[in-house]
């Protein structure tokens, strides 16, 4: 994984159910379509409204083949109008990350044992 595309949703908190519908449907969608799904995040505690979505790629040539093919998927359509229709997401934010070497992915360790 080279880059992560970092989603930031402002969801309606109201219709939260809605919103993991979305995402449920993304699960099959995005590893059909190219994308390495890391998983969506729906608030827990805290911002009732704030939901995440990351989805990794070998480079931004990768993400444009993904997003060409995602406009020609019959179920990503589908789910695109869904959220259109139902207007659970307020304002979607897209950022690109990279991966800080040696801090993806680590397992937590007991205290007082060496890493």
């Amino acid at each position: 994984m080279q880059i992560t595309c970092f989603i930031r949703y402002q969801i309606d908190p109201f219709q939260r159910e809605a919103f993991r519908t979305y995402a449920e449907n993304w699960g099959r969608i995005i590893p059909r379509c190219g994308g390495h799904l890391l998983g969506y995040f729906l608030p827990h505690e805290g911002s009732n409204d704030i939901a995440w979505g990351l989805i990794a790629f070998d480079s931004l040539a990768a993400y444009e083949t993904y997003r060409s093919r995602l406009k020609t998927d019959a179920e990503s359509l589908a789910n695109f109008a869904m959220a259109q229709q139902m207007r659970f997401i307020l304002r979607e934010e897209r950022t690109f990350t990279e991966v800080v070497e040696g801090t993806f992915q680590r397992a937590a360790t007991p205290m007082g044992a060496s890493t």
